[in-house]
Parts: structure tokens; sequence; C-alpha cells
């Protein structure tokens, strides 16, 4: 799979991520210059997650995302549909309750948790507002939902500058660090045809979910979005 054209089949996206689980890691932090940590902590300070609560980290991927939710009490249950994601992460942390599960249809019962959040996993989802809608479903009213995705540099002289790395530098840097270059390519793709930030507030307040902001990260290369699920 190393186009983005492929309309995200499920179980092709699921292999991709299998095939670069072991070094996914430090690929995105070789990618991303050093960013994806910030971007990291820049999520754990939106979740605001608290003792006791039920974070559902979704796209967890090898669980390095959901370990700073943990560091603040909370109970998290880290999900992906890459099996491979997740024995990686069970090798790691065997303690954290890894669970399999497809953003569309969530094996988990209405109204659990306090919070969901998925980091640059919502633009491989099949079906972004079955995903959306899901997350409200299984959020408890009042609580919120974090989205940190890839966008739309707001500066149009960086804009250009990013788009050509990401198709020009990005595959050489891959082939050097990745198990599986190809994948990277395609991440490259599927980053370019993703909707902007405005578009993807849009799709939020349609999935029902209310107070919708967000705030751009390294000029917009990254964004923040955030909503709340209204009180029954």
């Amino acid at each position: 799979m190393t186009r983005a054209s492929l309309d995200k089949q499920p179980h092709e996206v699921a292999a991709m991520f299998d095939d670069v689980a072991a070094k996914y890691d430090l690929t995105n932090d070789v990618l991303s210059l050093g960013q994806a940590r910030l971007w990291r902590k820049a999520v754990a300070r939106a979740v605001d997650a608290r003792p006791g609560e039920k974070v559902l980290d979704l796209a967890a991927g090898t669980g390095t995302s959901s370990l700073p939710f943990t560091m603040a009490g909370a109970y998290v249950v880290p999900c992906d549909f890459s099996v491979g994601m997740l024995r990686e992460g069970k090798k790691r942390n065997p303690w954290m309750p890894l669970t399999a599960g497809d953003a569309t249809r969530l094996p988990f019962a209405d109204g659990v948790f306090d919070a969901v959040t998925i980091s640059f996993g919502l633009r491989n989802v099949q079906d972004t507002g079955a995903a959306l809608r899901e997350m409200l479903r299984v959020t408890r009213p009042g609580g919120r939902v974090v989205i940190c995705e890839f966008s739309t540099p707001t500066w149009a002289p960086f804009r250009t500058v990013y788009s050509e790395y990401l198709m020009r530098a990005l595959p050489p840097v891959a082939r050097a660090v990745s198990s599986s270059p190809d994948a990277y390519v395609y991440l490259a793709e599927s980053i370019r045809a993703w909707p902007d930030q405005p578009e993807l507030a849009a799709l939020l307040q349609e999935a029902g979910w209310a107070k919708v902001a967000w705030r751009n990260l390294t000029g917009g290369v990254v964004a923040l979005h955030r909503g709340t699920k209204v009180p029954e």
C-alpha cells in the first residue's frame, strides 16, 4: 500500500502499521525533526487527564502516547487496529490494557470515558464521520475529545516549503530510518489530502460535538481540535 488513493481499506492500513511497528516511534521523531515529542506534550496538556478519570487513547500504536495520561493518574485504555503495533507496545509496557479495535466500531459501552483522544490516526480511518460519532458515543455527558492531527500551515510561503518536504525529503529520510518506507509515502500523501482546520472542526460539529475549537502547533503543521459532549 503506497498510495493514499487506495481509500484507506482498513486491513491494508492495519498491515502497513504492522510493518512499521518496531521503529515507528523512532522514525516519527526523526521525520518530525524532534517536534513529535512537543506535540505529545501539547496533547497531554489539552486532555488534562486527572486521577481516577477514564481516558480512551485511540490509534495509540505502541502506547507511547498513553503514558502521560497514566502518569497523571488516569486509567488509560490504549486502542489500535494494528495488532503488530499492540504487540510491540505489550513488549515495552506489559501492564497496559492494550486493546484491538476499529475506531468506527469501538468495542466499548456508551458513556464510559471522561476523555477520548486520537493523535495522527484519524486521517487513516476509512470513515471519519463514523469515527467521530463513535468517540461521542463512548464519552460520558460533559466529557471531552482531543484530536491531534497534521493540518494546513497558516503561512503560505511555509506551506509551500512544507509540501515540498513531505513529498521530496520525507521518502528518502524514511528509507534511511524506517522498516517500511513505502508506508511513509502513503502517510505523506494522506497528510496532503486531509481537511484543513475549519473543515475538521465542521466534521466534529456534524458528528454532535459542541464547543469545538482548535489551536495550531508548529505554524499549523499540526492542529489540536477539541470538543465537548453536551450533558443530557
